[in-house]
Protein backbone atom coordinates (compact mmCIF):
# COMPACT_ATOMS: atom_id res chain seq x y z
CA UNK A 1 0.00 0.00 0.00
CA UNK A 2 1.27 3.72 -0.51
CA UNK A 3 0.13 6.49 0.81
CA UNK A 4 0.80 9.61 -0.83
CA UNK A 5 0.17 13.05 -0.16
CA UNK A 6 -1.99 15.03 -3.15
CA UNK A 7 -1.98 18.56 -4.65
CA UNK A 8 -5.40 17.37 -6.79
CA UNK A 9 -8.21 19.08 -6.29
CA UNK A 10 -10.89 17.83 -4.74
CA UNK A 11 -13.15 17.88 -7.62
CA UNK A 12 -11.15 16.50 -9.72
CA UNK A 13 -10.25 13.31 -7.76
CA UNK A 14 -10.99 10.41 -9.56
CA UNK A 15 -10.84 6.45 -7.87
CA UNK A 16 -12.84 3.99 -6.15
CA UNK A 17 -13.82 6.03 -3.41
CA UNK A 18 -13.56 9.66 -1.63
CA UNK A 19 -13.74 9.56 1.89
CA UNK A 20 -14.72 13.21 3.79
CA UNK A 21 -14.77 14.39 7.19
CA UNK A 22 -17.49 16.24 8.99
CA UNK A 23 -17.48 17.85 12.08
CA UNK A 24 -20.43 16.98 14.56
CA UNK A 25 -23.51 18.98 14.23
CA UNK A 26 -21.85 20.83 11.15
CA UNK A 27 -22.56 18.06 8.19
CA UNK A 28 -24.39 21.10 6.26
CA UNK A 29 -23.16 21.14 2.78
CA UNK A 30 -21.31 24.27 1.92
CA UNK A 31 -18.70 25.44 -0.74
CA UNK A 32 -16.79 22.98 -2.43
CA UNK A 33 -18.22 20.28 -1.08
CA UNK A 34 -21.74 21.52 -1.94
CA UNK A 35 -20.46 22.02 -5.39
CA UNK A 36 -19.09 18.35 -4.90
CA UNK A 37 -22.49 17.19 -4.08
CA UNK A 38 -23.79 19.13 -7.16
CA UNK A 39 -21.64 16.97 -9.61
CA UNK A 40 -22.88 13.78 -8.23
CA UNK A 41 -26.51 14.98 -8.45
CA UNK A 42 -27.39 15.34 -4.77
CA UNK A 43 -26.39 12.04 -3.52
CA UNK A 44 -24.41 13.30 -0.59
CA UNK A 45 -27.07 15.08 0.52
CA UNK A 46 -29.55 12.79 0.29
CA UNK A 47 -27.25 10.26 2.42
CA UNK A 48 -26.86 12.27 5.21
CA UNK A 49 -30.43 13.21 5.70
CA UNK A 50 -31.49 9.42 5.09
CA UNK A 51 -29.00 7.82 7.40
CA UNK A 52 -29.64 10.85 10.24
CA UNK A 53 -25.73 11.51 9.72
CA UNK A 54 -24.91 13.81 12.77
CA UNK A 55 -20.74 13.52 12.62
CA UNK A 56 -20.39 11.62 15.76
CA UNK A 57 -16.81 11.09 16.25
CA UNK A 58 -15.52 8.25 14.03
CA UNK A 59 -19.06 7.08 12.73
CA UNK A 60 -19.18 6.58 8.90
CA UNK A 61 -21.83 6.04 6.34
CA UNK A 62 -21.19 5.34 2.33
CA UNK A 63 -23.04 5.31 -0.64
CA UNK A 64 -22.48 4.34 -4.20
CA UNK A 65 -22.12 6.94 -7.17
CA UNK A 66 -23.90 6.47 -10.81
CA UNK A 67 -22.11 4.28 -12.94
CA UNK A 68 -19.90 5.83 -15.37
CA UNK A 69 -18.71 8.12 -12.34
CA UNK A 70 -15.19 8.91 -11.48
CA UNK A 71 -15.79 7.95 -8.19
CA UNK A 72 -17.48 4.82 -7.14
CA UNK A 73 -18.08 5.31 -3.99
CA UNK A 74 -18.48 8.27 -1.09
CA UNK A 75 -17.51 7.54 2.44
CA UNK A 76 -18.67 9.95 5.13
CA UNK A 77 -16.87 9.99 8.59
CA UNK A 78 -17.63 11.88 11.72
CA UNK A 79 -14.87 14.19 13.37
CA UNK A 80 -16.63 14.58 16.67
CA UNK A 81 -16.65 18.25 17.87
CA UNK A 82 -14.44 21.24 16.39
CA UNK A 83 -13.37 21.91 19.43
CA UNK A 84 -12.46 18.84 20.08
CA UNK A 85 -10.43 17.90 17.70
CA UNK A 86 -6.91 16.14 18.04
CA UNK A 87 -4.11 14.50 16.22
CA UNK A 88 -5.86 10.86 17.60
CA UNK A 89 -9.11 12.36 16.60
CA UNK A 90 -7.50 12.24 12.71
CA UNK A 91 -6.04 8.92 13.59
CA UNK A 92 -9.32 7.19 14.73
CA UNK A 93 -11.18 8.86 11.83
CA UNK A 94 -8.50 8.14 9.09
CA UNK A 95 -9.09 4.47 10.79
CA UNK A 96 -12.47 3.75 10.33
CA UNK A 97 -12.60 4.80 6.64
CA UNK A 98 -9.85 2.71 5.96
CA UNK A 99 -11.66 -0.04 7.23
CA UNK A 100 -14.93 0.54 5.83
CA UNK A 101 -12.66 1.06 2.21
CA UNK A 102 -11.17 -2.23 2.18
CA UNK A 103 -14.80 -3.98 2.86
CA UNK A 104 -15.87 -2.17 -0.17
CA UNK A 105 -13.37 -3.58 -1.82
CA UNK A 106 -11.49 -0.15 -2.64
CA UNK A 107 -8.17 -0.21 -4.53
CA UNK A 108 -7.67 3.54 -4.92
CA UNK A 109 -8.49 5.81 -1.54
CA UNK A 110 -8.48 9.07 -0.90
CA UNK A 111 -9.14 10.99 1.94
CA UNK A 112 -10.33 15.03 2.44
CA UNK A 113 -9.46 15.98 6.32
CA UNK A 114 -9.39 19.38 8.24
CA UNK A 115 -6.25 20.44 9.34
CA UNK A 116 -5.12 19.94 13.20
CA UNK A 117 -4.13 23.22 14.82
CA UNK A 118 -3.06 24.44 11.00
CA UNK A 119 0.05 22.02 11.21
CA UNK A 120 -0.29 19.85 7.81
CA UNK A 121 2.93 17.94 8.88
CA UNK A 122 1.04 16.76 12.12
CA UNK A 123 -2.28 16.32 10.12
CA UNK A 124 -0.65 13.70 7.48
CA UNK A 125 1.40 11.82 9.96
CA UNK A 126 -1.39 10.98 12.21
CA UNK A 127 -4.04 9.80 9.17
CA UNK A 128 -1.22 7.79 7.46
CA UNK A 129 -0.58 5.76 11.09
CA UNK A 130 -4.23 5.32 11.32
CA UNK A 131 -4.96 3.55 7.98
CA UNK A 132 -1.58 1.61 8.55
CA UNK A 133 -2.48 0.56 12.18
CA UNK A 134 -6.11 -0.08 10.90
CA UNK A 135 -5.42 -2.57 8.33
CA UNK A 136 -2.31 -4.34 9.81
CA UNK A 137 -3.50 -7.85 9.92
CA UNK A 138 -1.68 -10.55 11.56
CA UNK A 139 -2.12 -13.89 9.59
CA UNK A 140 1.71 -15.46 10.34
CA UNK A 141 0.33 -18.72 12.14
CA UNK A 142 -3.01 -19.49 9.70
CA UNK A 143 -1.89 -22.84 7.46
CA UNK A 144 -3.93 -21.30 4.82
CA UNK A 145 -5.01 -17.39 5.30
CA UNK A 146 -8.33 -16.34 4.14
CA UNK A 147 -7.49 -13.68 2.80
CA UNK A 148 -8.73 -11.62 -0.44
CA UNK A 149 -6.42 -10.45 -2.18
CA UNK A 150 -9.08 -7.76 -4.35
CA UNK A 151 -9.56 -6.42 -0.72
CA UNK A 152 -6.56 -5.04 -0.06
CA UNK A 153 -6.41 -1.25 -0.55
CA UNK A 154 -3.23 -0.02 -2.75
CA UNK A 155 -3.40 3.86 -3.31
CA UNK A 156 -4.55 6.25 -0.60
CA UNK A 157 -4.27 9.67 -1.64
CA UNK A 158 -4.33 12.68 1.28
CA UNK A 159 -5.91 15.54 -0.82
CA UNK A 160 -4.45 18.92 0.61
CA UNK A 161 -1.57 17.82 1.97
CA UNK A 162 0.56 18.23 -0.98
CA UNK A 163 4.37 18.11 0.01
CA UNK A 164 4.26 16.42 3.10
CA UNK A 165 6.05 13.49 1.97
CA UNK A 166 8.59 13.85 4.70
CA UNK A 167 5.17 13.20 7.30
CA UNK A 168 4.22 9.72 5.73
CA UNK A 169 7.68 8.60 5.47
CA UNK A 170 7.94 9.36 9.02
CA UNK A 171 4.86 7.79 10.06
CA UNK A 172 5.67 4.93 7.93
CA UNK A 173 8.74 3.87 9.96
CA UNK A 174 6.99 4.30 13.71
CA UNK A 175 4.44 1.81 12.50
CA UNK A 176 7.10 -0.18 11.26
CA UNK A 177 8.10 -0.41 15.23
CA UNK A 178 4.66 -0.80 16.09
CA UNK A 179 3.73 -3.41 14.30
CA UNK A 180 7.18 -5.04 15.11
CA UNK A 181 6.32 -4.96 19.16
CA UNK A 182 2.40 -5.77 17.47
CA UNK A 183 3.95 -9.30 16.29
CA UNK A 184 6.35 -10.16 19.14
CA UNK A 185 3.14 -9.71 21.92
CA UNK A 186 1.28 -11.74 19.61
CA UNK A 187 3.18 -14.61 18.93
CA UNK A 188 3.14 -17.39 20.92
CA UNK A 189 5.94 -18.63 23.43
CA UNK A 190 7.07 -21.38 21.59
CA UNK A 191 7.89 -18.81 18.33
CA UNK A 192 8.97 -15.74 20.47
CA UNK A 193 11.39 -16.83 23.58
CA UNK A 194 14.19 -15.10 25.32
CA UNK A 195 16.69 -16.22 22.35
CA UNK A 196 14.17 -14.73 20.04
CA UNK A 197 14.21 -11.37 21.32
CA UNK A 198 18.09 -10.92 21.53
CA UNK A 199 18.09 -12.31 17.40
CA UNK A 200 15.19 -9.44 16.93
CA UNK A 201 17.65 -7.07 18.41
CA UNK A 202 20.76 -8.28 16.64
CA UNK A 203 18.52 -7.89 13.44
CA UNK A 204 17.35 -3.97 14.62
CA UNK A 205 21.52 -3.84 14.85
CA UNK A 206 22.45 -5.18 11.55
CA UNK A 207 19.47 -3.14 9.69
CA UNK A 208 20.22 0.23 11.27
CA UNK A 209 23.74 -0.31 12.03
CA UNK A 210 23.23 0.02 15.76
CA UNK A 211 25.59 -1.43 18.14
CA UNK A 212 24.57 -4.58 20.39
CA UNK A 213 25.57 -6.35 23.67
CA UNK A 214 23.66 -9.64 24.68
CA UNK A 215 24.84 -10.76 27.93
CA UNK A 216 24.55 -14.34 28.37
CA UNK A 217 23.97 -15.95 32.08
CA UNK A 218 27.99 -15.97 33.10
CA UNK A 219 28.07 -12.26 32.17
CA UNK A 220 25.19 -11.12 34.56
CA UNK A 221 26.54 -13.71 36.95
CA UNK A 222 29.77 -11.44 37.25
CA UNK A 223 27.62 -8.58 37.32
CA UNK A 224 25.85 -9.97 40.33
CA UNK A 225 22.77 -9.90 38.55
CA UNK A 226 20.68 -12.36 41.18
CA UNK A 227 17.23 -11.27 40.91
CA UNK A 228 17.10 -11.65 37.44
CA UNK A 229 18.74 -14.93 37.70
CA UNK A 230 16.70 -16.08 40.36
CA UNK A 231 13.33 -15.89 37.54
CA UNK A 232 15.79 -17.29 34.87
CA UNK A 233 17.03 -20.52 36.43
CA UNK A 234 14.08 -23.05 36.25
CA UNK A 235 14.11 -22.17 32.03
CA UNK A 236 15.47 -24.69 30.06
CA UNK A 237 15.49 -21.67 27.64
CA UNK A 238 19.01 -19.73 28.56
CA UNK A 239 18.30 -15.93 29.91
CA UNK A 240 19.63 -12.88 27.05
CA UNK A 241 20.26 -9.75 29.12
CA UNK A 242 19.76 -7.44 25.68
CA UNK A 243 21.23 -3.83 25.54
CA UNK A 244 20.93 -2.10 22.04
CA UNK A 245 22.05 1.32 21.55
CA UNK A 246 21.52 3.85 19.13
CA UNK A 247 24.48 6.58 18.55
CA UNK A 248 23.62 9.76 16.56
CA UNK A 249 26.35 11.15 14.68
CA UNK A 250 28.27 13.99 16.95
CA UNK A 251 27.50 14.74 20.68
CA UNK A 252 23.77 13.80 21.63
CA UNK A 253 21.70 16.32 23.20
CA UNK A 254 20.51 13.66 25.79
CA UNK A 255 20.79 10.31 26.86
CA UNK A 256 18.18 8.13 27.55
CA UNK A 257 17.35 4.30 28.15
CA UNK A 258 14.57 2.39 27.86
CA UNK A 259 14.22 -0.96 29.56
CA UNK A 260 11.39 -3.23 28.69
CA UNK A 261 10.50 -6.36 30.71
CA UNK A 262 10.60 -9.19 28.82
CA UNK A 263 9.54 -12.39 30.34
CA UNK A 264 8.45 -14.27 27.67
CA UNK A 265 6.14 -16.44 29.31
CA UNK A 266 5.02 -16.37 32.69
CA UNK A 267 3.87 -19.51 34.18
CA UNK A 268 3.81 -18.37 37.80
CA UNK A 269 6.69 -20.46 39.24
CA UNK A 270 5.63 -21.96 42.08
CA UNK A 271 3.16 -19.82 42.98
CA UNK A 272 1.63 -21.08 39.53
CA UNK A 273 -1.41 -19.30 37.96
CA UNK A 274 -4.32 -21.57 38.43
CA UNK A 275 -7.71 -22.22 36.47
CA UNK A 276 -8.94 -19.29 35.34
CA UNK A 277 -5.80 -16.99 35.74
CA UNK A 278 -5.26 -16.18 31.97
CA UNK A 279 -2.24 -18.23 32.14
CA UNK A 280 -2.50 -19.00 28.36
CA UNK A 281 -2.44 -14.89 27.85
CA UNK A 282 0.91 -15.13 29.03
CA UNK A 283 3.15 -14.84 26.27
CA UNK A 284 2.00 -11.30 26.48
CA UNK A 285 4.52 -10.80 29.41
CA UNK A 286 7.31 -9.77 27.38
CA UNK A 287 4.98 -6.29 26.09
CA UNK A 288 7.55 -4.01 27.69
CA UNK A 289 10.72 -5.92 25.68
CA UNK A 290 8.57 -5.65 22.77
CA UNK A 291 7.27 -2.11 23.03
CA UNK A 292 11.42 -1.46 23.51
CA UNK A 293 12.63 -3.04 20.34
CA UNK A 294 10.02 -1.25 18.36
CA UNK A 295 10.55 1.71 19.35
CA UNK A 296 14.53 1.19 18.47
CA UNK A 297 13.69 0.24 15.11
CA UNK A 298 11.68 3.35 14.52
CA UNK A 299 13.94 6.00 16.25
CA UNK A 300 16.99 3.90 14.24
CA UNK A 301 15.14 5.12 11.13
CA UNK A 302 14.47 8.52 12.84
CA UNK A 303 17.76 9.44 13.84
CA UNK A 304 17.56 11.89 16.31
CA UNK A 305 19.99 13.67 17.97
CA UNK A 306 19.63 11.75 21.27
CA UNK A 307 21.66 8.71 22.35
CA UNK A 308 19.18 5.96 23.40
CA UNK A 309 19.80 2.43 25.11
CA UNK A 310 17.44 -0.19 24.52
CA UNK A 311 17.26 -2.72 27.54
CA UNK A 312 15.42 -5.78 28.77
CA UNK A 313 16.30 -8.72 31.08
CA UNK A 314 14.77 -11.63 28.89
CA UNK A 315 13.84 -14.83 30.59
CA UNK A 316 10.88 -17.29 31.07
CA UNK A 317 9.11 -18.00 34.48
CA UNK A 318 8.70 -21.77 34.71
CA UNK A 319 8.13 -24.30 36.94
CA UNK A 320 11.55 -27.06 37.13
CA UNK A 321 13.60 -28.69 40.44
CA UNK A 322 15.87 -25.69 40.05
CA UNK A 323 13.12 -23.31 40.18
CA UNK A 324 13.45 -19.97 42.87
CA UNK A 325 10.90 -21.05 46.55
CA UNK A 326 8.69 -18.57 47.75
CA UNK A 327 10.74 -17.52 51.02
CA UNK A 328 14.32 -17.78 48.99
CA UNK A 329 15.99 -14.65 49.24
CA UNK A 330 17.60 -13.11 46.24
CA UNK A 331 20.60 -10.22 45.40
CA UNK A 332 20.33 -8.00 43.08
CA UNK A 333 23.49 -6.28 41.50
CA UNK A 334 23.17 -3.21 43.91
CA UNK A 335 23.74 -5.28 46.80
CA UNK A 336 20.03 -4.97 47.75
CA UNK A 337 18.49 -8.17 49.16
CA UNK A 338 14.86 -9.80 48.45
CA UNK A 339 12.33 -12.41 49.93
CA UNK A 340 10.71 -13.73 46.99
CA UNK A 341 7.30 -14.34 48.86
CA UNK A 342 5.76 -14.65 45.45
CA UNK A 343 7.64 -16.38 42.82
CA UNK A 344 4.71 -14.60 40.05
CA UNK A 345 5.87 -11.28 41.03
CA UNK A 346 8.91 -12.00 39.08
CA UNK A 347 8.71 -9.06 36.11
CA UNK A 348 10.24 -6.73 39.08
CA UNK A 349 13.00 -9.13 39.81
CA UNK A 350 13.96 -8.86 36.14
CA UNK A 351 14.16 -5.17 35.96
CA UNK A 352 15.73 -4.41 39.58
CA UNK A 353 18.81 -5.36 37.71
CA UNK A 354 18.21 -3.73 34.32
CA UNK A 355 17.38 -0.52 36.22
CA UNK A 356 20.64 -0.99 38.01
CA UNK A 357 22.42 -1.57 35.16
CA UNK A 358 21.35 1.66 33.62
CA UNK A 359 21.58 4.03 36.24
CA UNK A 360 24.91 3.39 35.77
CA UNK A 361 25.36 4.42 32.37
CA UNK A 362 25.56 8.12 32.92
CA UNK A 363 22.21 9.20 31.43
CA UNK A 364 19.77 12.00 32.19
CA UNK A 365 16.41 10.10 32.16
CA UNK A 366 15.24 6.08 32.43
CA UNK A 367 11.78 4.56 31.44
CA UNK A 368 11.09 1.25 32.04
CA UNK A 369 7.49 -0.14 30.77
CA UNK A 370 6.16 -3.52 31.87
CA UNK A 371 3.09 -5.89 32.09
CA UNK A 372 3.45 -5.43 35.83
CA UNK A 373 0.44 -5.40 37.57
CA UNK A 374 -3.60 -6.84 37.68
CA UNK A 375 -3.90 -3.76 40.43
CA UNK A 376 -3.27 -1.72 37.89
CA UNK A 377 -5.88 -2.50 35.65
CA UNK A 378 -8.12 -3.00 38.23
CA UNK A 379 -7.19 0.95 38.94
CA UNK A 380 -7.28 2.02 35.45
CA UNK A 381 -8.58 -0.48 33.44
CA UNK A 382 -7.81 -1.81 29.62
CA UNK A 383 -6.98 1.20 28.06
CA UNK A 384 -5.13 3.05 30.40
CA UNK A 385 -1.53 2.72 31.51
CA UNK A 386 -0.03 3.66 34.63
CA UNK A 387 2.57 6.59 35.03
CA UNK A 388 4.69 6.09 38.19
CA UNK A 389 7.79 8.51 38.41
CA UNK A 390 9.08 11.08 41.59
CA UNK A 391 10.56 13.55 39.32
CA UNK A 392 7.74 15.84 37.87
CA UNK A 393 9.73 16.99 35.16
CA UNK A 394 9.92 13.40 33.60
CA UNK A 395 6.17 12.71 34.28
CA UNK A 396 5.29 15.87 32.34
CA UNK A 397 7.16 14.91 29.33
CA UNK A 398 5.69 11.29 29.22
CA UNK A 399 2.53 12.76 29.39
CA UNK A 400 3.16 15.22 26.17
CA UNK A 401 4.55 12.29 24.54
CA UNK A 402 1.19 10.41 25.17
CA UNK A 403 -1.14 13.00 24.26
CA UNK A 404 0.86 13.28 20.73
CA UNK A 405 0.29 9.70 20.62
CA UNK A 406 -2.78 9.23 21.92
CA UNK A 407 -2.11 6.30 23.60
CA UNK A 408 -3.91 7.04 27.26
CA UNK A 409 -1.69 7.46 30.25
CA UNK A 410 -2.44 8.92 34.04
CA UNK A 411 0.08 9.51 36.76
CA UNK A 412 -0.02 7.33 39.60
CA UNK A 413 0.70 8.38 43.21
CA UNK A 414 4.31 7.23 44.51
CA UNK A 415 2.99 7.14 48.32
CA UNK A 416 5.70 6.24 50.00
CA UNK A 417 4.40 5.09 53.50
CA UNK A 418 2.92 1.75 51.18
CA UNK A 419 6.91 0.96 51.14
CA UNK A 420 6.40 -0.36 54.66
CA UNK A 421 4.02 -3.21 53.31
CA UNK A 422 7.05 -4.78 51.68
CA UNK A 423 9.55 -4.96 54.36
CA UNK A 424 10.86 -7.91 55.24
CA UNK A 425 12.19 -9.38 58.51
CA UNK A 426 14.92 -11.27 56.84
CA UNK A 427 16.19 -9.35 53.89
CA UNK A 428 16.11 -5.77 52.54
CA UNK A 429 12.39 -6.00 51.22
CA UNK A 430 9.97 -8.26 49.75
CA UNK A 431 9.16 -8.66 46.43
CA UNK A 432 5.19 -8.15 46.75
CA UNK A 433 2.93 -5.93 49.58
CA UNK A 434 -0.46 -6.46 50.74
CA UNK A 435 -3.42 -6.34 47.70
CA UNK A 436 -4.38 -2.89 48.49
CA UNK A 437 -2.35 -0.24 46.00
CA UNK A 438 -0.45 -3.55 44.60
CA UNK A 439 0.60 -1.30 41.85
CA UNK A 440 2.17 1.49 43.70
CA UNK A 441 4.14 -0.57 45.84
CA UNK A 442 5.55 -2.28 42.43
CA UNK A 443 6.77 0.91 41.29
CA UNK A 444 8.06 1.90 45.16
CA UNK A 445 9.98 -1.76 44.75
CA UNK A 446 11.75 -0.77 41.74
CA UNK A 447 12.68 3.13 42.36
CA UNK A 448 14.67 0.87 45.39
CA UNK A 449 17.02 -0.19 42.16
CA UNK A 450 17.57 3.81 40.79
CA UNK A 451 20.17 5.63 42.96
CA UNK A 452 21.15 8.52 40.52
CA UNK A 453 19.12 8.46 37.24
CA UNK A 454 15.31 10.60 36.72
CA UNK A 455 13.09 7.86 35.99
CA UNK A 456 9.39 6.54 35.17
CA UNK A 457 7.95 3.33 35.05
CA UNK A 458 4.90 2.61 33.13
CA UNK A 459 2.16 -0.52 33.65
CA UNK A 460 0.81 -1.47 30.40
CA UNK A 461 -0.35 -4.21 31.12
CA UNK A 462 -3.93 -3.31 30.71
CA UNK A 463 -3.57 -1.28 26.92
CA UNK A 464 -0.90 -3.89 25.59
CA UNK A 465 -3.66 -6.36 24.53
CA UNK A 466 -7.30 -5.96 22.73
CA UNK A 467 -10.38 -8.15 23.31
CA UNK A 468 -11.69 -6.64 20.22
CA UNK A 469 -11.38 -3.82 17.80
CA UNK A 470 -10.90 -0.64 19.34
CA UNK A 471 -9.98 2.44 17.34
CA UNK A 472 -7.03 2.11 14.91
CA UNK A 473 -6.00 -1.16 17.16
CA UNK A 474 -7.09 -4.57 15.47
CA UNK A 475 -8.09 -7.40 18.26
CA UNK A 476 -4.97 -8.62 19.93
CA UNK A 477 -1.58 -7.43 20.39
CA UNK A 478 -2.11 -3.32 20.30
CA UNK A 479 2.03 -2.27 20.15
CA UNK A 480 0.86 0.03 23.02
CA UNK A 481 3.78 2.31 23.80
CA UNK A 482 6.51 2.47 20.94
CA UNK A 483 4.94 5.30 19.56
CA UNK A 484 4.88 7.14 23.22
CA UNK A 485 8.61 5.99 23.79
CA UNK A 486 9.58 7.61 19.80
CA UNK A 487 7.62 10.42 21.02
CA UNK A 488 9.49 11.28 23.93
CA UNK A 489 12.39 10.32 22.37
CA UNK A 490 11.96 12.99 19.93
CA UNK A 491 10.73 15.64 21.82
CA UNK A 492 14.03 15.22 23.99
CA UNK A 493 16.40 16.31 21.23
CA UNK A 494 14.14 19.11 20.14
Amino acid sequence: MTIQPSDQPLLEWAGDSLAIGLFEDAVELTGELATLDQKFSGVLKELIAEEEFKGKANSTIFTRVNAGSQVRKLILVGLGKPEALNLDSLRRAAAAVARVGKKQKSKILAFSFPLWNNDPAASAQAIAEGVELALYEDIRFKSEPAEDKGSQIETVDLLGFGGQEAAIIRANQIVSGVILARQLVAAPANAVTPITLAETAQAIATEHGLQLQILEREDCEKLGMGAFLGVAQASDLPPKFIHLTYKPEGTPKKKLAIIGKGVTFDSGGLNIKGAGSGIETMKMDMGGAAATLGAAKAIAQLKPDVEVHFISAATENMISGHAMHPGDVLTASNGKTIEVNNTDAEGRLTLADALVYADKLGLDAIVDLATLTGANVIALGDDIAGLYTPDDAVASQIEKAAETSGEKIWRMPMEEKYFEGLKSGIADMKNTGPRPGGAITAALFLKQFVKETPWAHLDIAGPVWTDKENGYNGAGATGYGVRTLVNWVLGSGE
